[in-house]
């Protein structure tokens, strides 16, 4: 085609010479034959091969425990070869990344021994997800192998081998520390209360401790405890009586004695909010069901309520004069009227409810409550769902482990429908449908608009198995599943009032390492949430020393972050201007000194040798660092090659049309030069 067109277009007798003849047949055919070849789509194939080193990642337990137990000269040991270890494998071909329980990435050289909590688990799960799509051959875990949070990490499935580098002394030294303190959080003004202290002792067996308890300075009781020989913990429990209503902070302390490795265990603090009275709540069936039996068993162990159980039509009546502060409705109202009388009781007391919904509900009668959610159910089916947490509901905070028990929780059911949230309405809780999230809501506050009482629903029946499932994984302890029904309560009736200006801490304690934060939340005349609003808080310590910050609650339900703060009851006071009208709002937030790192003294090198020998690794000393960097460089890592194609269509690339742009101008100049058209 490009030969024939060259033809015909230079075969005519021209102005110019044969041979630029020949030179501009010759451009018209490598243009036409060119744009032909187009025509057929060809593509190009570029094949990139890339070289992966191996990765070594060293995976440092920098917590308080490390320098507070390690011999000095196995600690100077470590902080000089470990910048040397590194240098060696990188020198070898090795790319080495350096992460602590604190950063993500660091140095071997400024580290810094500051931790308060060990999660030896997660720092070696972070370095695997770091490094998933990279060549990871081992991480070096230098660790006393002291874990006090998280899951112990010999349960974990990791894919490479760990070298653990042993710190720490397996040698008890000799000390007296304050183990724990047992205590429930809510007391009742007036009454007795116990606070329960464990003494665990070396060296100091067939002796004595004196133990006191103080408030503010002031001894409340001293006693002398004996140290059994043949054991190394000891309790002892305190009877003290509550004072007035308020939040109250206890320290009991160990007395120092002669030859203690340490002091820095031997206190602990107890923070009880003293309360008037306990909540009256009434549990109320449409029928027996086994979820009672786990709400009731839930609303017990909190000691601030006091529980009235009625079922309809099983047992003896709901007496005419009994009063209640919280509902809690299962299945009510219910299908065929079922429960009637109980429902008008509720509805009569104007109190606070909590509507749990199942198969016998009646939806069109619950639509007419103004609950807060409308359901529109397609007969009778259902979804089974996990709880999923929604991030922007701050009054029901959830750590790290309870977000965790939550997803293993057993799926529940819920009515397969239409589920819209009503003006005001929050979920505090989504529905996740097998690993899938979905914005559909499982838990529902609703505003407290109007006149009517608050109320929330939760749309899943037999939760039952939430708590049977979660006692069984966690030694008979369903604390998660517990607090979630008790503080749905207590939100209930703390919101009665329908403050216009609410601001409050998103934990019941925080820790000295805990990031401090206060959740707001500010309504309109009609107590329709409002966002975006001028807030000025003033926190006051126990000294007096106040501190003045001004933020606006956002839309996406972020807390006000305070940062760590001394241990010790804050108090605080909030102002703002809603719509012209002042409003304002005070509270107590706890912060509370938990020493972790100085409760346990005896190094556990035995975690360590485990570790290393389910893996392939192997566990060696400070001493032994060279010895380290020889093996890993023995152990032959291999560097990964991948390969990747690339197909790329030839008219897509531009210096083409560039190239044939300029022999098209380069025929047109020469044929203008030499006089032609």
């Amino acid at each position: 085609m490009g030969a024939g067109y060259a033809a015909l277009l230079y075969s005519a007798r021209a102005p110019w010479s044969r041979p630029v003849n020949y030179a501009l047949a010759g451009l018209r055919f490598v243009v036409v034959s060119f744009l032909c070849f187009l025509l057929l789509s060809p593509f190009v194939k570029t094949t990139t091969t890339r070289t992966e080193q191996p990765t070594v990642v060293l995976a440092v337990d920098n917590s308080q425990s490390v320098p507070l137990f390690t011999p000095q000269a196995a600690l100077g040991q470590l902080t000089a070869g470990l910048p040397g270890l590194a240098n060696t494998l990188r020198e070898k071909g090795f790319r080495v990344e350096t992460r602590t329980l604190t950063k993500a990435a660091t140095t071997p050289d400024s580290l810094r021994f500051t931790a308060a909590r060990t999660d030896l688990n997660k720092l070696l799960a972070d370095s695997r997800e770091a490094n998933a799509e990279r060549n990871l051959a081992g991480v070096v875990l230098v660790s006393d192998g002291i874990v006090n949070q998280g899951q112990e990490p010999q349960f974990g499935e990791f894919n490479f081998p760990i070298f653990s580098v042993a710190l720490g002394d397996t040698i008890a030294k000799k000390d007296l520390r304050l183990t724990d303190l047992v205590y429930n959080r809510i007391a009742f003004s007036g009454n007795k209360f116990p606070l329960e202290a464990e003494i665990g002792y070396e060296g100091y067996a067939g002796g004595a401790a004196i133990v006191e308890v103080r408030e503010g300075g002031r001894v409340l009781e001293s006693r002398r405890v004996a140290l059994p020989a043949g054991r190394r913990r000891v309790t002892t429990t305190f009877q003290l009586t509550a004072p007035a209503p308020g939040k109250r902070r206890y320290e009991v302390r160990i007395l120092p004695q002669a030859g203690e490795f340490t002091t820095l265990n031997n206190s602990r603090t107890a923070f009880i909010e003293i309360v008037k009275g306990k909540l009256r709540v009434l549990l109320a069936g449409a029928a027996p069901h086994p979820d009672l039996k786990a709400l009731r068993a839930a609303i017990l162990a909190n000691n601030n309520f006091d529980l009235t159980l009625a079922v309809a039509g099983v047992g003896q009546p709901l007496p005419a004069g009994a009063t209640f502060d919280v509902a809690v409705l299962h299945q009510l109202p219910a299908r065929g009227g079922l429960g009637q009388e109980l429902l008008t009781r509720v509805r009569n007391a104007k109190v606070p409810v909590l509507y749990i919904l199942g198969a016998q509900s009646d939806y069109n009668a619950y639509n007419q409550l103004n609950a807060g959610l409308s359901a529109q159910p397609r007969g009778s089916q259902t979804d089974e769902v996990t709880p999923l947490p929604n991030p922007g509901f701050a009054r029901l905070p959830l750590d790290e482990e309870g977000r965790r028990r939550l997803g293993q929780y057993p799926p529940a059911l819920v009515p397969f429908g239409e589920l819209r949230l009503e003006a005001g309405a929050e979920a505090a809780l989504w529905q996740q449908v097998g690993r899938l999230p979905t914005q559909k809501p499982l838990l529902v506050f609703g505003s407290g608009a109007g006149a009517g009482p608050r109320a929330a629903t939760l749309l899943a029946e037999n939760t039952w198995q939430w708590r049977l499932e979660e006692a069984i994984a966690h030694d008979d302890r369903p604390e998660v599943y517990d607090r979630l029904i008790g503080r749905t309560l207590q939100l209930l009736t703390q919101n009665a009032n329908k403050k216009r200006l609410d601001v409050y801490p998103t934990q019941d304690v925080f820790g000295t390492q805990d990031d401090v934060t206060l959740g707001a939340e500010t309504y309109n005349a009609v107590y329709e949430r409002i966002y975006d609003q001028r807030i000025t808080l003033t926190l006051t310590d126990s000294a007096r020393h106040e501190r003045t910050v001004t933020f606006a609650n956002a839309p996406d339900g972020s807390p006000l972050h305070l940062g760590p703060l001394p241990a010790g009851l804050y108090r605080y006071q909030a102002r703002a201007t809603l719509a012209g009208q002042p409003q304002q709002a005070s509270g107590e937030l706890l912060v509370q000194n938990q020493p972790l790192e100085a409760q346990e003294s005896k190094a556990d090198h035995r975690l360590l040798a485990q570790l290393s020998h389910r893996s392939g690794g192997q566990m060696y000393y400070p001493s032994q660092l060279n010895k380290l960097a020889q093996d890993i460089i023995k152990a032959n890592f291999k560097p990964v090659l991948s390969s990747e194609e690339d197909l790329t269509d030839l008219i897509n690339l531009k210096w083409l049309f560039f190239a044939l742009v300029a022999l098209l101008a380069a025929e047109w100049a020469t044929r203008k030069y030499q006089g032609g058209v």
